[in-house]
């Protein structure tokens, strides 16, 4: 007599996985990279103060129950006068191709102005399924918030709204289940560990630039970039890592440098510091600041820093 399956041992099986691509636009400043690292739930975009840190598209990966969010951080979009500006919002809109979800980031704080509602109006007609995002809330005038969401509806009608502070992590989690909850059945793309698509090479980079735009504010130009030129791991586990620091005009090098070299050895220091608490490991990181005059026509380092080169 063949015994009868104890239901107590029996195997349970695994809940079904979706996967999705969720690509986040917005004008300069919204917020984006700070909503990506907290959907995430750890920093994988670098954040300033300043508008237009973020230069390429960046994809964080964040996991909510069986399902991965492939999140795609892109430049703000606005109006580009230079070649790099071209490329940066070139990077943005190709973002969304092929996206289950387009959301729209807009700084509650700063309302809608025309840069909003124009970018509004280009998502119009567009295949992606649009959410829209009112970030900054814990700073906004709460009673102008739901005005700005219904202005914006009246020109797109979003599939759905969140108010949320990405800084505070107010409303963050009810947006993650959201957007899990619409992502559709399918194998995960990346490890359960994996939180980004970057490289340490040039996560490295991009940790030394946050310290730049962080310590200089206004004192340097958006006409500066860093670019990783070794990066070598020693026998001791640890790794060393050369960058250069370029910008355009020996008095732009003076002030990255400070007085008898202070500023540039703690811009290093910290960026060192960060890159070895990502990293998990000890970090050697050396920086070497360079004149180069017209570096952002150079084609090499459109690619060094992950944009296409835009006519």
């Amino acid at each position: 007599m063949t015994p009868k399956p104890d239901p107590t041992t029996a195997p349970v099986a695994a809940p079904p996985t979706h996967c999705g691509l969720v690509t986040l636009v917005g004008a300069p400043n919204a917020g984006k990279s700070t909503l990506v690292n907290a959907l995430v739930g750890q920093k994988v975009a670098i954040v300033s103060p300043k508008a237009q840190t973020t230069r390429a598209r960046l994809l964080g990966v964040a996991i909510e129950g069986a399902t991965q969010l492939l999140l795609v951080d892109t430049p703000g979009i606005f109006a580009p006068t230079r070649r790099l500006d071209r490329a940066m919002v070139a990077a943005a809109w190709g973002g969304t191709e092929g996206a289950d979800i387009v959301v729209l980031v807009v700084d509650g704080k700063a309302g809608t102005g025309t840069k909003v509602t124009a970018l509004v109006e280009q998502l119009v007609g567009r295949p992606e399924r649009p959410y829209l995002v009112l970030n900054k809330v814990d700073v906004a005038d709460k009673a102008k918030l739901l005005v700005h969401a219904e202005r914006l509806n009246a020109i797109l009608p979003f599939h759905e709204t969140f108010f949320v502070s990405a800084g505070t992590g107010d409303g963050v989690p009810e947006l993650k289940r959201a957007l899990a909850a619409a992502m559709p059945a399918g194998p995960w793309h990346y490890p359960e560990d994996q939180v980004s698509d970057a490289t340490e090479r040039a996560l490295a980079a991009e940790v030394t630039r946050e310290q730049l735009f962080l310590q200089l504010h206004a004192e340097l130009p958006y006409a500066s970039a860093v670019e990783t030129e070794s990066y070598q791991e020693r026998a001791d586990g640890s790794v060393e890592i050369h960058q250069q620091v370029m910008v355009e005009r020996p008095t732009q090098r003076a002030i990255v440098l400070g007085k008898g070299g202070s500023r540039i050895r703690e811009i290093g220091a910290r960026a060192r510091a960060q890159l070895a608490s990502l990293m998990e490991r000890p970090v050697h990181l050396y920086l070497h600041v360079k004149v180069r005059p017209g570096w952002d026509e150079d084609r090499e380092v459109y690619r060094d820093i992950g944009l296409d080169w835009v006519d």
